[in-house]
């Protein structure tokens, strides 16, 4: 029986068993912008507090933009920690973009103001921390910790890219938040690159000519 994913929404309970057996901090641990052809990646963690956990907290992808800001303020009002980390284009170009985002859930681990005794982290790779680190598939789905550090992360790179759209309008980053749409390719073919692209990333090489479409060089079958 295939269970519907839709109906999933995160529960406190993983965190609740953690607290009652070795106690916490317990620290969720998310991150937004890993995908886009521009802008950082941001990654939050998130301690939040079992007698104050607000209402409708969920993945950041099940919610609109409107429901995200209403419980990116109910979650920084009410979490006993928040930290955020932000990989700039310069690491994600450097380090590739699976380093800059591990280097960008350590930061936001480190900047919590308190030392969480476990940090759980949406997917399957885990930076290095100096604390016990467990990760999560769909973790964001599933762990309320997790489901509002992704609110934080996502709330706070998209308020970044939209003020990236003052400094560099045109693009329209205050639309598709740097990923790539078909506004963003007009956009890269018109204006050319931003400091802020990704200019590594083979669809912005191919928006701009600048790398050959392997799928369309491919013979055709007979």
């Amino acid at each position: 029986m295939r269970v519907d994913d839709s109906k999933i929404v995160p529960t406190f309970e993983l965190e609740a068993a953690e607290l009652v057996l070795a106690g916490g901090p317990i620290a969720g641990v998310d991150e937004a912008g890993r995908g886009p052809w521009a802008g950082p990646v941001v990654a939050a963690a998130v301690v939040l507090d079992p007698n104050r956990i607000p209402d409708g907290i969920n993945d950041s992808k099940a919610l609109d933009a409107d429901a995200r800001e209403v419980l990116f303020k109910r979650i920084t009002k009410t979490a006993l920690a928040i930290g955020v980390g932000i990989g700039d284009v310069d690491r994600i170009e450097r380090d590739n973009i699976l380093a800059a985002t591990l280097w960008s859930m350590a930061e936001a681990v480190g900047r919590l103001s308190c030392k969480p005794r476990l940090v759980i982290i949406d997917g399957n790779r885990a930076p290095r921390l100096k604390c016990e680190a467990r990760t999560i598939v769909k973790g964001d789905a599933k762990c309320l910790s997790i489901a509002a550090a992704s609110i934080i992360a996502k709330v706070t790179r998209d308020r970044m890219m939209i003020e990236l759209s003052r400094e560099f309008p045109g693009y329209g980053f205050e639309r598709h938040k740097g990923y790539g749409t078909p506004e963003h390719r007009e956009a890269l073919i018109r204006l050319g690159l931003s400091v802020h692209h990704r200019k590594s990333w083979k669809p912005v090489q191919l928006a701009l000519g600048l790398a050959a479409d392997e799928a369309a060089s491919q013979p055709e079958s007979v």
